[in-house]
């Protein structure tokens, strides 16, 4: 993927940054700074691993947006974080991760790395928009997230997931071909045959129920063996079709939810996006070395810093 346009998914990985480090690195004043080293030494090995020329950090401005919540109300439900008067708005972040959150954006904004997200989106809206207006450089989504993968795409340009699940280490590199292997869904649709099994199956991380019966192996064969998903719903309705009884019945019944996922589900591609950068390259330079500097002495990050400046091949240390 040298030569790439490389989104990441911000939240997703500094989340994982979080509970991969021990909270007991801390600054020299005892601030935690696990989730804000392991995000930067994250973008340094993968900068250092794939060489991509354009980077943007892509944020959740609304990790449950009301166009999705409106629709199934249970979406990301479970995640909401319960206070004394009752469920609030708040996702239920570590307390210790929630500051640290603002210590990434300005490191990123000193270095110079460019920052996307749209008002009423998640972050996925936002690689999935930037993913589907490229139509120059490859691109290359990292995330840990499963469903981003239905962004994967040969034409106009290349679209790759680096799914990081389970860790860099045991990182998975997904364009079409390995999705339709892993979930043996059509190829030539492998993206969006992914979101529509998701549909089917349910995500019970994502507060999404599913279609009642159905799981992995059946949504697959189905969403494979009817084409897409409207050709299977017809199909439910088609007194003459292969469909099982209790197949017809358990779609026929979930006709409001098949229609309300259908929008959930699928990650937009024509959000409103706002970039904190007119350039999305790779700096050459940090934007604000100065500032750069004040946040290496306040919170001891100096390695994590150094390491991204020789990633970012900057020629200077901190």
């Amino acid at each position: 993927m040298t030569g790439s346009v490389m989104l990441l998914d911000g939240a997703s990985l500094w989340f994982r940054s979080f509970y991969a480090l021990p909270e007991k690195m801390t600054s020299p004043d005892g601030r935690p700074v696990n989730a804000l080293r392991g995000f930067l030494d994250t973008i340094a090995a993968l900068v250092t691993e794939h060489r991509p020329t354009r980077l943007v950090v892509c944020l959740d401005v609304d990790w449950r947006p009301a166009f999705r919540t409106d629709l199934i109300p249970s979406y990301k439900a479970h995640r909401v974080a319960d206070d004394s008067a009752g469920a609030s708005d708040a996702e239920d972040v570590p307390d210790t991760l929630t500051p640290q959150v603002d210590m990434i954006t300005e490191a990123l904004r000193c270095a110079g790395i460019t920052t996307s997200g749209a008002a009423g989106c998640e972050a996925d809206d936002v690689i999935g928009t930037l993913a589907f207006d490229e139509a120059v450089d490859a691109v290359l989504v990292v995330s840990g997230d499963r469903d981003l993968l239905q962004v994967v795409a040969d034409d106009p340009v290349q679209v790759r997931v680096l799914y990081v699940g389970r860790g860099l280490k045991n990182a998975e590199l997904m364009g079409p071909a390995e999705v339709a292997a892993k979930y043996n869904v059509p190829t030539d649709r492998a993206g969006t045959a992914y979101a529509e099994m998701s549909i089917l199956r349910g995500d019970p991380s994502d507060g999404l129920p599913g279609v009642p019966g159905i799981g992995d192996k059946t949504a697959a064969k189905l969403i494979s063996e009817y084409g897409d998903l409207d050709v299977l719903e017809a199909a439910a309705y088609d007194a003459g079709s292969s469909l099982t009884k209790r197949a017809r019945n358990s779609i026929v019944e979930s006709k409001d939810y098949l229609a309300a996922a259908r929008v959930v589900v699928a990650v937009r591609t024509d959000a409103e996006t706002t970039e904190s950068r007119d350039d999305d390259r790779l700096p050459t330079t940090p934007d604000d070395v100065d500032g750069l500097r004040t946040l290496v002495a306040e919170l001891g990050v100096d390695s994590s810093v150094n390491r991204l400046a020789k990633a970012l091949e900057w020629g200077e240390t901190f």
